[in-house]
């Protein structure tokens, strides 16, 4: 019986995969690391904007409303509420970020209306609105 010699194979560095930088390592561990962490932003954002944590309504006569924004435009708003004549009026500052909803404000300036809105805290940026206070429906209030 003949031995066969055992070979161990080859360790020539012309076949293994060349070894990248330390600074290529790091620079893809960032790139990940950036990646993470704007899906986690996102997830967030779409997050705090799908949650309300709490949702009423306002009544009294909206003072101010125009449209702001550099990229992200938004209506905001102050609705004065007053609860007694000859009493200084409470400021209720608030976002409208549809556009629907926006024009019957508008359209009912100058009259007495009650706001609904929906609370949304935590929201990362103000691209969603200078306010929490995100504003759904608007109703026309006759009478005190």
């Amino acid at each position: 019986m003949t031995d066969i010699p055992q070979t161990t194979p080859a360790t020539d560095s012309s076949t293994r995969p060349p070894r990248r930088s330390l600074g290529a390592r790091l620079g893809r561990g960032l790139a990940v690391l950036l990646v993470i962490a704007a899906v986690g932003l996102g997830l967030y954002t779409w997050a705090a904007l799908q949650y309300v944590y709490s949702d009423g309504k306002r009544a009294g006569y909206v003072q101010k409303f125009s449209r702001k924004g550099w990229v992200c435009k938004t209506w905001e708003g102050e609705l004065a509420m007053v609860n007694l004549p000859g009493q200084p009026a409470e400021i209720f500052v608030f976002t409208v970020r549809d556009e629907a909803v926006a024009r019957r404000v508008e359209a009912a300036m100058g009259r007495r209306m009650a706001l609904t809105y929906n609370y949304h805290p935590g929201i990362p940026t103000s691209c969603f609105g200078d306010t929490n206070y995100h504003i759904v429906d608007v109703e026309v209030v006759d009478g005190p």
